[in-house]
């Protein structure tokens, strides 16, 4: 599904290097989990991943489905399969859920789908996340909660269907309820659809507890520095990152 290897990005505008020499490999229908301090490169990994231009590679590969789309443009890769939802979702004044839904979805459902039907299934996910209908009626993300913006990000992960979900630091501004459902959701999506895998960003270790990732990585200084099953988080959560950062000389 997803094979990125030796890895080398900077910020383009600060000239500054953020990963440094990464790989990662992602098989379909896994749940890989990504850790790591404040600052260790976790977020701008998915925003490579997503093609953001604000990122220049220097060196390394990124492989999706066994295509090399360093070069992809953003659009080109939401296309193919891959989504990210953001950390900290932009509010677009003027522009309603209703609106940003209808032009977003084209490329998503049959051309002769009405989208009235397609409404209706999106106003059926708000339900299940919890969200209001009357939601679309609103502004993108203005005056959202950062609980109600974080649901409708996951939510979009069963609207668009990507092969590759990437959620960065979805459990920040949710209560425990929010992430439980959040997560239970998530979890019936990849279930359903076997194909589809997904990488949970996050430095708190308390999304650990709702979730039973494949893989489990930890991120220091722009790099993987380890890999394992869940009892690396647990790990992480008794000992902290210094812990790790010491045994790898990070």
């Amino acid at each position: 599904m997803l094979k990125i290897n030796n890895l080398v990005v900077k910020v383009k505008s600060m000239d500054k290097q953020i990963l440094n020499g990464l790989d990662l490999e992602v098989k379909s229908g896994e749940i890989h989990c990504i850790m790591g301090r404040n600052g260790s490169g976790k977020s701008t990994l998915g925003h490579v991943i997503m093609g953001n231009p604000e990122y220049e590679i220097i060196d390394g590969q990124i492989y999706f489905e066994n295509e090399l789309i360093n070069d992809l443009p953003t659009n080109e890769r939401a296309i193919k399969g891959i989504y990210l939802a953001f950390q900290n979702p932009i509010e677009i004044p003027g522009v309603t859920l209703t609106s940003f839904f209808r032009y977003t979805t084209k490329k998503f459902y049959p051309q002769d789908m009405p989208y009235s039907k397609i409404r209706k299934e999106i106003v059926e996910l708000l339900h299940k996340f919890g969200i209001p209908e009357d939601t679309m009626k609103r502004y993108l993300n203005e005056g959202f909660s950062g609980g109600e913006r974080k649901r409708i990000e996951a939510m979009q992960v069963l609207v668009y269907k990507p092969k590759l979900a990437i959620l960065d630091e979805i459990d920040s501004g949710l209560d425990i309820d929010g992430l439980k459902s959040i997560v239970r959701y998530i979890n019936e999506y990849v279930e359903q659809n076997p194909n589809t895998s997904i990488i949970f960003i996050t430095h708190y270790s308390r999304l650990l507890q709702y979730l039973s990732p494949n893989r489990v990585h930890v991120m220091i200084n722009g790099k993987i520095v380890a890999s394992g099953d869940i009892s690396l988080a647990r790990e992480i959560d008794e000992k902290g990152y210094l812990w790790l950062e010491n045994n790898v000389g990070a």
